[in-house]
């Protein structure tokens, strides 16, 4: 069975099809936006092997031939040369203002095929088809697509919001069990900010979950992007409410600009930001320590890292003060109220940072 989940962005508006067995929508989707008989396929050195060919079978069939581009694994392939390195391979495949780009993989693969979408031709449509749990929770929806700078993490990019996502949850029976883990992160931070349910339910099954039963992982996933989609309609570019989705993230990605985003995973930079975002958040007595030691024991179910006694705590607030989301000098901070509910705050000092900072090193 199949879920629709509709991006209500008027005009621009797109649907988030769930299910197993999902990839089998791509020649449909694909039949209503393009004139083209080229589409570009960008994918991965990881998700390449396993479903490009796959992928150009299915559009083959369709009568679409495929310009196929595959990046090498990681995060660090979000660079500007990677961009300049696909639009060479659309233009000598033929690709044209009426080709379509297809995102065939994780968080790096969409958000580099949808940079590259929006710049080739000053813009051409683009699907995403995200193969891990981060990327189908968070990354793949929502329109927002980039590469790093070495002074600052997706500070290179563009709001291109993709003309579908297409989940297909078989996919995820070949993602290794530390990529499973890191993705489930996020979806545990749609249930601090959004949903205090999602989080218990996450809390009861994560057993089924990590073992890959694909209707408990479903839940998770449909929740995530029910929340993401509903704060994307209300306020596609982050002027105010979808600034909440950057829970635990100004932390999180601060610790992976001073680890050159090798050492962590996405997900679990995130995890150890949110434990730091925690602990804020019960040193401004906005919850108790009953809130924090929940969200660590459930971070801790899932394997994810909730200290890091190597932590540079100075270099990651040299690293805070040049993220993307520091407006006019002032950091804006996501911090909770209570399980499923968060505020936004600019008067956080750097003193009150460090301390966060300092408990997640001592493992507090």
């Amino acid at each position: 069975m199949t879920t629709t989940i509709q991006v209500a962005l008027g005009e621009r508006a797109y649907p988030i099809h769930l299910g197993e067995g999902t990839l089998a929508l791509l020649p449909e989707m694909l039949a209503g936006l393009s004139r083209k008989t080229v589409i570009g396929l960008v994918t991965d050195s990881n998700v390449g092997p396993l479903y490009a060919e796959r992928v150009t079978a299915l559009l083959g069939e369709a009568g679409l031939r495929s310009v196929v581009h595959t990046l090498p694994a990681g995060e660090a392939q979000k660079r500007l040369a990677r961009i300049e390195e696909i639009c060479g391979a659309f233009l000598e495949g033929g690709l044209d203002r009426s080709s379509v780009v297809i995102a065939l993989g994780g968080g790096v693969v969409g958000d580099v095929a949808g940079y590259a979408a929006a710049s080739f031709m000053r813009g051409i449509p683009f699907l995403q088809v995200p193969t891990t749990i981060v990327a189908q929770v968070d990354s793949s929806v929502g329109g927002k697509t980039a590469v790093n700078h070495p002074l600052g993490k997706n500070t290179i990019g563009a709001f291109h919001q993709p003309r579908g996502v297409i989940i297909d949850m078989t996919l995820l029976k070949t993602l290794p069990l530390r990529e499973l883990r890191a993705g489930l992160a996020e979806a545990l931070k749609h249930g601090v900010i959004a949903d205090e349910a999602l989080f218990a339910f996450m809390e009861e099954h994560a057993p089924a979950i990590l073992d890959l039963d694909l209707p408990a992982l479903e839940t998770p996933v449909r929740r995530s992007c029910e929340i993401k989609s509903a704060i994307v309609a209300e306020d596609e570019k982050e002027h105010g409410l979808r600034a909440n989705l950057n829970y635990g993230h100004t932390f999180g990605h601060a610790i992976e600009s001073v680890t050159e985003y090798k050492r962590f995973l996405h997900g679990e930079a995130i995890a150890l930001g949110m434990c730091a975002a925690g602990t804020l958040a019960r040193n401004l007595g906005l919850v108790d320590a009953a809130f924090v030691a929940r969200q660590r024991a459930c971070f801790e179910a899932y394997g994810l890292p909730v200290t890091w006694k190597e932590l540079p705590v100075e270099d990651c607030l040299v690293a805070m003060r040049k993220d993307k989301k520091v407006r006019a000098g002032t950091m804006k901070f996501v911090v909770a109220t209570s399980m499923g509910a968060v505020v936004q705050r600019t008067d956080i000092t750097e003193d009150q940072a460090r301390a966060a900072f300092d408990a997640v090193r001592a493992g507090t």
